[in-house]
């Protein structure tokens, strides 16, 4: 008798069921919910961004392009890369490092790990953290380590530092961070870089969120300015990736893209050969025309929302407040002694939807609220949170 169950390996069973995912298929039999939980923007991909793709596709741009991406876009992202984090300019002109075009960040991630981790390694990791780095250095074959960043959720040197050991070989460093909305500084972004140079460490640095800053940036190129800092402003002996699902709301047309040492890129390049293959034609060219494009009216509006969230959930919600992204964490009232399964649980019956904490963490303390819906569901949202709260 044919048994399919004796064919999935035990790599794949070590993955558990998003716990996103089964937010999502609650929502599915709800009426009308009040959807806090999905991290999608909600602004419209930008007009000449999608008269490019069209146009694309139209003039017949619907083939393979060559595995590391199309020469206009990478020669784009060099630009922006040179504007923002100048200590990237000698490297990337003098060919020690290279980039690739990936289909979205999670496809960076996938080939980053791949190419740099395998068994008896160990990769360290925030926690809180995004749901996929766990599963992703798993299914690599290595072994993630958790980094305990409560109650600040700050990746710091001295918190990173006594986790290390013989089989570390990489630090995943993401900010703004989801699912805590949390800046690193520059300062902490500087002591990971020298720890990680003395202790032999990869710097992996996904910064999708990179255009959602709402604190004034410290390093000198981004005085003044809403930037975020980065590890690339200290180093460059780190791998980057970076992508455009957030800043032009364009999460399912899958594009990214990874910088970084010339022979990890050439590595992760010659996987993406025999996987994605490239990244879609078209979207290439449409990447072009959005790093073009001024999406500060929409960041500011977030920031706006950021704002609100922690003026309406101070004094009720423990909360440590987004300096960035489009999420906060707070923590579940402790007067209410739930978990915070139960507590979502119990928003779910008032038509809510949020995210326990449990998803992203060792820890069920926690919500993740995204505020990346509109202005009326979101003031909704609040409104719920409060009343659950007393």
């Amino acid at each position: 008798m044919f048994d399919p169950e004796r064919f999935i390996t035990d790599r794949v069973r070590a993955v558990d069921a998003s716990g996103i995912r089964r937010v999502f298929d609650l929502a599915a039999q709800m009426r009308d919910p009040i959807d806090l939980s999905i991290g999608q923007p909600r602004f419209q991909v930008p007009e000449p961004v999608q008269d490019a793709a069209a146009e694309a596709i139209r003039a017949g741009l619907n083939s393979y392009t060559v595995t590391q991406g199309i020469g206009p876009l990478h020669e784009a992202i060099r630009a922006r890369l040179v504007d923002e984090l100048p200590q990237w300019t000698g490297p990337l002109e003098a060919g020690s490092h290279g980039m690739l075009i990936t289909s979205g960040v999670s496809g960076g991630l996938l080939l980053a790990l791949l190419t740099c981790v395998g068994p008896g390694d160990e990769v360290l990791i925030g926690d809180p953290y995004f749901v996929m780095y766990r599963h992703l250095v798993t299914l690599a074959g290595a072994r993630p380590v958790l980094v305990d960043t409560y109650p600040d959720f700050q990746l710091t040197a001295e918190r990173v530092e006594p986790y290390i050991s013989p089989a570390t070989k990489m630090l995943l460093v993401n900010s703004p961070s989801n699912p805590t909305g949390v800046v690193a500084t520059a300062r902490i972004c500087q002591d990971l870089v020298e720890l990680a140079d003395q202790r032999g460490l990869l710097l992996l640095s996904d910064e999708i969120y990179d255009a959602f800053c709402y604190q004034k940036a410290e390093h000198p190129t981004g005085s003044g300015q809403f930037r975020c800092p980065s590890p690339a402003h200290h180093t460059t002996n780190l791998l980057l990736l970076r992508g455009f699902s957030k800043t032009y709301a364009m999460t399912g047309w899958r594009l990214g893209y990874a910088a970084g040492p010339a022979p990890v890129i050439d590595q992760m390049t010659t996987l993406q050969q025999y996987t994605f293959v490239c990244a879609p034609s078209m979207v290439q060219a449409a990447g072009v025309v959005a790093l073009d494009q001024d999406m500060s009216d929409q960041i500011e509006a977030y920031r706006r929302k950021a704002a609100y969230v922690v003026q309406r959930l101070s004094g009720t919600y423990e909360l440590t407040s987004p300096g960035g992204a489009f999420y906060a964490f707070p923590r579940v009232p402790a007067h209410l002694n739930l978990t915070a399964t139960q507590f979502v649980q119990r928003a779910a019956e008032q038509n809510l939807l949020i995210i326990p904490g449990n998803v992203f963490s060792s820890r069920d303390t926690h919500l993740r609220i995204s505020f990346a819906c509109d202005e009326p569901m979101l003031e909704r949202g609040m409104d719920t949170l409060v009343a659950l709260a007393r």
